[in-house]
Parts: structure tokens; C-alpha cells; sequence
């Protein structure tokens, strides 16, 4: 039954926000930035600009030029963000307007065509950077498009987004849109025009949205959830733990909503435990089980669910001799800044020694890592050294990334990393 709509008819809240300045700003930036740029870098940060003409407002357009005063790139400018310029199209003069970002959408979307055979409704439609749109996400669950700003740039082309959106594709014309902020974006309540995280532009709003994902079926919170309430990105990783599931025991550590262990009971998993310190996160969890009970394999596996820290709750296992066959481990990012790496690394290196004190010998472990400041060189030395030292040395299966709807384009876009190995 579908959830009765939280509010009624409601004016359009986009109509409030001033649009970008016609004046375009003109910035020159120093040697390295200009090197960074040349080779397609999408981000220009404030203490790389040597010369700015003007005074811009979030959103407002600048053209970067190099030393001879020839064009470089232009991107959307946020005076508020250390990430100072976020650069849509380089080398060459061209018009950012409505048509301009319905291209950009058009060619988001045939990124994304092979999704279409798969009985997936949920996927990750616009990647940011990735997809020459940078510091913008938008989500599809079904009907419903989330999106979500990393920076107040985009708010004054919201509007436009809007339109661009429904040129681009026609399917969406009447789809439910949905608008969140990052964390820094809502630090920052002057910029955003009386707009709020988790409002919804178009469409009644409702308490769930559901969504297919490989044929499963899975409730989301797009309002309230975690990133834009599911994570995404995990697709094929997930599809990956279903074929490695027939009869294993499985513990599915950080388990948020439980889509690596619903994977892992219709992939023939008998026992799945789904572990995580939220009681709101489990009760997801319990939730898409419940949405996938005509499944055979799922009806047949049996779930159970233990709220309670990662560390304590993988040691309190181990104490009590439980052991399993397939574990999957896959924190949220421990690094968000710099000088957190350091820490991130110690944190893994102790989540992998815990789940190898719970893996039956010979089982396979999945050690997963999001924190994009973590190399994957760094991340799988880490894990393989951890595992040495508990006498659990880890024998490669495969290393995977990003699923096909978060594509990669620049370095800092490859921040998935996931290690399937047997100890």
C-alpha cells in the first residue's frame, strides 16, 4: 500500500531564487591550477585564482584565463566553498544555458542505457564530476529524482536543472523531485533562499519510495536516508556477494538497510545477520526482507538482525566462538578529511582482523572502503597486512570499484574500493 502523501498542494519553491548574475565573472588563476585545468581537472580551489574582476555570488558563472589572457574553462562560481570554481566545460568559449545542461543530461543518461535490462529502477542517473556536472547528484528511485547539492552554486540554476531535466527525459515529466543538501551546503542558511534539506519540489511527498534493484525490492527514505537514502554505488558489488552466497553463513557488518544481506539470502545464503549500531537502519533492513518474502530463497533464509557497535559486537562474536562463512564489511567513510587517513587506516586494519575472528577457515571475507582519501593501494595493503599478522593471510578473489552508474573521470572520483578474498 502506497504511504498517504505528509502534506498538500503547495507553491513552487524554486520561484524564490534569484537568478545567476547575466555578468560573467573573469578570473585568472596561478601556473599549477592552470596545468590542473589544461588536463581536465573540474575543481578550481580558492588560493589557486591570482586575479578575480568582480564580486560573484554562488552560482554566478566564471571564466578562467591562463597568463596570456586565452581561455582555460568555465565553471560555476561559490565564494563560500574552498572549491571556488566548479568547472563545467573547458578549453574553448561555449553557452552554459538550459539547453546546454539538457545535453549534459542526455548524455548522463546514455551513460547509464545498459541499466535498462537488468529489472532496475533505482540507479544513480547524474555523478557529478563524472558526468561533466560537477558537485550535482541525482538519484533515481523509480518515479522519484533526488537531488543533492555539494555546493550553493547550483542553486540558482535550479530552476533551469528543473526544465532541462524534463526536455532531456521525457520519462521523468512527471516524476517526483526531491532536494538535499551535503553537509557543507546546509552549514551555510543565507545561501539557500528559505529552501531545506529533504524538500520535496514536485510531486506529493511520502514517507517511502519503492524501487527495484536487479529484480529485488527495496524501500528507501530519500528524505531522511543516508546519502540520498540508499547507497548506489554498491549495485554490482552487491550482485557480486549473491553469486558467492549459496550456503554460506553470512554476516553483513554495517549493514545500513540490509542490501548485501538480502543479496545473500536470495543467493542462497541459509543464516544472514545483519549487524549495525541504528535501530531506524535494522528496521529498513527488516523492511526490504519483508518486501522480498515471494522470493523462495528469501522466504527460506533466516535473517536476524544485532544492534550494537561494529568493534564490540565483532569481538563479542568472536568470544563466543560464533563463525561465519561469508563476511562482509563495509563502514561508511572513516577519512572526510586529510588528517583523518591516518586514523581510517588504523580502523581497517582492526575491521579486518575482527571479521577474520569470525570467518569460518576457508570462507570469504568482502572488506569495502568509500573514504575517498584512502588510496586503493593504501587500502588493500592495509587489509592484506592485518590479515598476515592474525595468521589469516587473504587470497585474492578480485578487487572491484564503482558500480557502472558512478562512473569515474577524474582521480578523486575513484573513491570505492572493495576486496573480495578468501582466508
Amino acid at each position: 500500500m502506497a504511504p498517504s502523501p505528509v502534506t498538500g498542494p503547495r507553491s513552487d519553491p524554486l520561484a524564490q531564487i534569484p537568478p545567476p548574475s547575466e555578468r560573467r565573472l573573469a578570473l585568472r588563476v596561478n601556473a599549477a591550477a592552470q596545468r590542473a585545468l589544461r588536463q581536465g581537472h573540474p575543481w578550481l580551489y580558492a588560493e589557486a585564482i591570482t586575479d578575480l574582476r568582480g564580486e560573484g555570488r554562488p552560482g554566478d558563472l566564471a571564466v578562467i584565463f591562463d597568463d596570456h589572457r586565452r581561455f582555460l574553462a568555465i565553471g560555476l562560481y561559490d565564494p563560500g566553498s574552498p572549491i571556488r570554481v566548479r568547472v563545467l566545460h573547458h578549453g574553448s568559449p561555449t553557452t552554459i544555458d538550459r539547453v546546454w545542461l539538457r545535453d549534459r543530461l542526455l548524455e548522463a543518461d546514455a551513460r547509464r542505457a545498459a541499466i535498462a535490462g537488468t529489472e532496475t529502477t533505482g540507479y544513480r542517473l547524474v555523478h557529478g564530476e563524472n558526468d561533466a556536472l560537477p558537485g550535482l547528484v541525482i538519484d533515481r528511485y523509480d518515479t522519484t529524482l533526488v537531488i543533492k547539492l555539494y555546493t550553493a552554486a547550483w542553486l540558482p540554476w535550479l530552476p533551469d536543472l528543473r526544465s532541462a531535466l524534463k526536455a532531456a527525459l521525457p520519462g521523468t515529466g512527471q516524476a517526483s523531485l526531491v532536494l538535499r543538501f551535503s553537509r557543507d551546503v546546509k552549514r551555510r542558511p543565507e545561501a539557500l533562499h528559505g529552501l531545506t534539506d529533504g524538500m520535496w519540489l514536485a510531486g506529493a511527498p511520502v514517507e517511502e519510495v519503492i524501487f527495484m534493484e536487479n529484480g529485488l525490492r527495496f524501500a528507501v527514505d530519500v528524505v531522511h536516508g543516508q546519502k540520498t537514502g540508499f547507497f548506489l554505488d554498491q549495485r554490482d558489488n552487491r550482485a557480486r556477494v549473491e553469486r558467492l552466497a549459496a550456503g554460506k553463513r553470512t554476516l553483513n557488518v554495517f549493514a545500513y538497510s540490509g542490501g548485501f544481506s538480502l543479496y545473500a539470502a536470495r543467493g542462497g545464503a541459509p543464516e544472514v545477520t545483519s549487524l549495525d549500531a541504528s535501530a531506524p537502519a535494522l528496521a529498513a533492513a527488516k523492511r526490504n526482507f519483508d518486501l522480498n518474502r515471494h522470493i523462495p530463497a528469501v522466504a527460506a533464509a533466516r535473517h536476524t538482525l544485532l544492534e550494537a557497535d561494529a568493534f564490540d559486537a565483532l569481538s563479542d562474536l568472536h568470544r563466543l566462538k560464533r563463525s561465519y562463512d561469508l563476511v562482509i564489511v563495509d563502514p561508511p567513510s572513516l577519512a572526510a578529511q586529510q588528517g583523518q587517513v591516518e586514523g581510517a587506516l588504523q580502523a581497517y586494519s582492526r575491521l579486518t582482523s575482527l571479521a577474520l575472528g569470525v570467518l569460518a577457515p576457508g570462507g570469504t571475507v568482502v572488506l569495502c572502503s568509500c573514504s575517498a582519501r584512502v588510496s586503493a593501494a593504501e587500502f588493500i595493503a592495509t587489509v592484506s597486512e592485518a590479515a598476515s599478522r592474525v595468521g589469516r593471510p587473504l587470497h585474492e578473489i578480485e578487487r572491484t570499484g564503482h558500480g557502472t552508474d558512478h562512473p569515474v573521470g577524474f582521480p578523486e572520483g575513484a573513491y570505492l574500493k572493495a576486496l573480495f578474498a578468501t582466508a
